[in-house]
């Protein structure tokens, strides 16, 4: 299916990154955005604001973030492709109706445009600490997918492939952006809308006699109906039967959940994106993303005037983690290089799936601002000793 292409701005532009989330959702087909102001946020849904009388869609300044992530919800369920955007005191409210979108098996898109933190924190500069908040930040067992770009013309792009891998699996994606990324201006390339490919959401055919709402496809997905179709859904939080009405059992938990979870894990490797560099030869690899795969870059190039056999690895898809690839590559090199501007989220995943096989180096940054290459740089160097 193509992009409508009354929602492309085709051309190319000098975009920010929050900008051009915007324009990656109306050109995915986003019609509905339900938000709060926060900063560093806030020009994804001013951007939104201004754009979608033009397209047909409803923008609605809700109460609250709480507000906001359940008003997507029901949007979604009504027909809409839905999405909100916050930072990281509203992703910590947003929470709970996270949850419920994951048990729902709603398809929306909550995009986050990190700061320092904890708290009110630093509301204008940049972070990455709300990355293991995306995995694991509501409670009970789940799967979602989380993206990090590092452009604005990555914001744009993979604001699309967020909708598109919602869509498919039925799960809520975040699009998970820092300060710096959300800030930059660009120079963003728009394609055609015929060359934009949306992904269509899946309704049955089946009457409504015959439809299960729960009831999964051969890929563990179900297929979707729309509120005024004539249908009759139960849609709870509470653990369901494939009509959808609560049974509380062990039993019917675990067919639920483990489907919920196998749902994505058992298409990890469709799903994940990475972009690799020199690895095969490598003796220390960086492992990075969002900004810091920027800033990593400089580091990598000055590692290599040196002498040192470095590849890089950057993490496009955080969630799922790409562990499969990660302990290959671990029995091949001497160490991985973390640098994360967090006191340490994502470099416990590379040394959980290292499993001793290769040292594991965290170069930490508090927030407020980026690495210094040289930092990164010096990391590389006590590795290879």
């Amino acid at each position: 299916m193509k992009a409508d292409p009354i929602g492309v701005l085709t051309g190319s532009h000098y975009l920010d990154g929050d900008h051009a989330c915007a324009e990656g959702a109306i050109a995915a087909g986003c019609r509905f955005f339900a938000g709060y102001p926060i900063t560093p946020s806030t020009e994804v849904a001013e951007r939104i604001s201004a754009r979608f009388p033009y397209v047909g869609g409803i923008f609605i300044q809700m109460e609250d973030e709480l507000g906001s992530m359940a008003a997507i919800l029901g949007a979604a369920w009504g027909g809409k492709k839905a999405m909100t955007v916050t930072s990281g005191p509203g992703f910590s409210l947003m929470m709970e109706n996270i949850g419920l979108g994951a048990m729902t098996e709603t398809p929306c898109v909550i995009a986050n445009v990190q700061r320092g933190g904890p708290s009110t924190g630093l509301p204008t500069l940049v972070g990455q600490q709300d990355i293991m908040q995306a995995r694991w930040g509501s409670h009970g067992d789940y799967e979602i997918i989380a993206i990090a770009p590092d452009s604005p013309q990555e914001a744009f792009d993979f604001t699309i492939k967020a909708f598109n891998l919602s869509e498919k699996y039925r799960v809520p994606t975040m699009v998970m952006l820092d300060e710096c990324v959300g800030h930059m201006t660009e120079r963003v390339i728009i394609p055609p809308a015929e060359e934009i490919e949306i992904e269509p959401r899946r309704y049955t055919k089946l009457s409504p006699e015959e439809y299960l709402p729960y009831k999964p496809c051969e890929d563990l997905i179900p297929e979707m109906v729309k509120a005024g179709d004539g249908y009759n859904v139960h849609i709870t939080g509470l653990t369901h039967n494939e009509k959808g009405y609560p049974i509380i059992n062990e039993e019917v938990q675990a067919v639920l959940v483990k489907r919920l979870v196998d749902k994505i894990n058992v298409n990890a490797e469709d799903i994940i994106i990475t972009e690799e560099e020199e690895i095969e030869n490598a003796e220390v690899i960086v492992i990075s993303y969002g900004i810091t795969s920027r800033v990593a870059r400089m580091s990598i190039d000055l590692a290599r005037k040196d002498g040192i056999k470095v590849g890089s690895m950057r993490l496009i898809t955080i969630w799922p983690f790409p562990e499969k690839r990660v302990k290959e590559l671990a029995k091949k090199v001497k160490a991985f290089v973390v640098p994360e501007i967090n006191a340490g989220q994502l470099v416990y995943e590379v040394e959980r799936c290292a499993c001793g096989n290769a040292n594991t180096y965290l170069v930490p940054h508090y927030g407020g601002g980026v690495h210094n290459p040289q930092d990164i740089f010096d990391k590389i160097k006590e590795a290879m000793k």
